[in-house]
């Protein structure tokens, strides 16, 4: 890691063995790496995150050790060069230039995929999609979890959840406009899970629009599960993702979704509106008609758990078990 921090660090299993660069950033992490690689000559080096990607690429060619490197992406690139800031656009033309020297790139989605393939065409043959390892064996009893939320002790008022990070390309925003057209001819509350730059916008757009009492900013949260089981329904509303495991958890919930069509991954996780509606991106009267639908007329709570299961860890481990093998035959070889 390039320091060890995060929500998520507790839950480390004792067994694995954490290795902390001590770095600030990731650029300040590359002589730290290049030290480790030397060192320790792992079997194989997995990285995931443009800037990282590329920090990862310069410290194996620095170092000279011959290790397979296994890239991850995690979101659209054209998407991401698109939305983002020039920082991040000199990050991920490095980031594909470095590309077609890895052993291998792992990708969320089909969209993902294809749209790589047709932005570095010299990498295409070394893409492999691997779905993220979403529904884990214990979802069931984090979903029986309690949570400290009083609103959810009320049957009678349906509650609408949203989970990401409260940043432009989650686009929040259409989310509390569609839900001030909701509130406005049927009671609901919205509960949105997540912390990030956009906090103190969201919250005063809530007041702007009318609806402040009917929303809950309720942070970032360990646990989505319990949250989602006791939602009536859940509401991603992204400008762009890679594959969000937002909409396949809320479904291992049976909880139905509503989903913006955005590049990549909820229309092939929603296989074309089969298990949740697609509305356009940043169509706020769009999405206050589906969620009016979906309240009235929810998927099927077996099916949606059903689909859900595609996603299952065991299948994503065993692929990358699979391809982490057969790179490290191949670099090594």
């Amino acid at each position: 890691m390039v320091r060890a921090e995060g929500p998520y660090l507790d839950l480390l299993p004792g067994h694995v063995r954490l290795v902390d660069l001590a770095a600030r950033r990731a650029l300040t992490s590359l002589v730290p790496l290049i030290s480790y690689l030397r060192k320790r000559n792992p079997d194989v080096l997995i990285i995931t995150l443009p800037e990282t990607n590329v920090v990862g690429m310069m410290a194996r060619w620095l170092s000279k050790v011959k290790v397979p490197v296994i890239l991850r992406r995690a979101s659209n690139f054209t998407m991401e060069y698109t939305h983002g800031s020039p920082k991040m656009r000199l990050t991920l033309l490095i980031e594909k230039l470095f590309m077609p020297a890895a052993t291998a790139i792992v990708v969320n989605s089909p969209g993902v995929a294809e749209d790589l393939r047709r932005r570095v065409p010299l990498a295409a043959r070394l893409v492999h999609v691997i779905h993220n390892p979403v529904v884990w064996g214990d979802h069931r009893q984090k979903s029986a979890l309690p949570v400290e939320h009083h609103w959810f002790d009320d049957a009678h008022v349906p509650i609408i959840l949203c989970v990401g990070r409260l940043s432009p390309p989650k686009d929040l925003a259409t989310v509390l406009h569609a839900f001030a057209r909701l509130v406005s001819s049927r009671p609901a509350r919205l509960v949105v899970l997540g912390e990030g730059p956009q906090r103190a916008e969201l919250i005063q757009l809530a007041a702007t629009l009318g609806i402040a009492r009917n929303v809950d900013f309720a942070g970032f949260k360990v646990n989505p599960f319990a949250y989602m089981s006791k939602a009536r329904m859940v509401v991603l509303s992204s400008r762009y993702e890679g594959s969000p495991n937002v909409l396949i958890q809320a479904m291992a919930c049976g909880t139905p979704v509503v989903s913006t069509d955005c590049a990549s991954g909820p229309r092939e996780i929603l296989e074309d509106g089969r298990w949740g509606a697609l509305i356009p991106v940043g169509d706020s009267a769009a999405m206050a008609t589906a969620i009016v639908h979906a309240l009235d007329h929810p998927c099927d709570r077996g099916a949606l758990i059903s689909r859900a299961n595609d996603y299952d860890a065991e299948s994503s481990i065993d692929a990358y078990l699979d391809l982490i093998t057969r790179a490290a035959k191949d670099e090594r070889s």
